[in-house]
């Protein structure tokens, strides 16, 4: 049986910590929709604005669900190479 300490690990909790930011970053995102819009939409340099909170969102959910799933003991299956035929 797993024990408290063994459960809290440095993964588990960056993963934990990824997953707060996350909440975060969606939360202040929909709070201040209309002044975003209105910054993305103003011109010049504007348009910088929804690439760089895609990528920011992309990097921090990213992170979190990869540490979720191996919270999980979930691990996508890796392919073998194929048997070549030697010359």
């Amino acid at each position: 049986m797993a024990t408290p300490s063994s459960v809290v690990t440095s993964q588990n909790l960056r993963t934990l910590l990824l997953g707060a930011v996350s909440l975060i970053l969606y939360v202040v995102l929909f709070s201040n929709e209309a002044a975003i819009l209105e910054l993305s939409l103003s011109g010049g340099w504007g348009f910088v604005v929804p690439i760089a909170i895609a990528f920011l969102f992309s990097f921090v959910h990213g992170a979190f669900t990869g540490g979720f799933w191996d919270m999980l003991g979930l691990k996508a299956q890796t392919r073998k190479e194929p048997k070549r035929w030697s010359k």
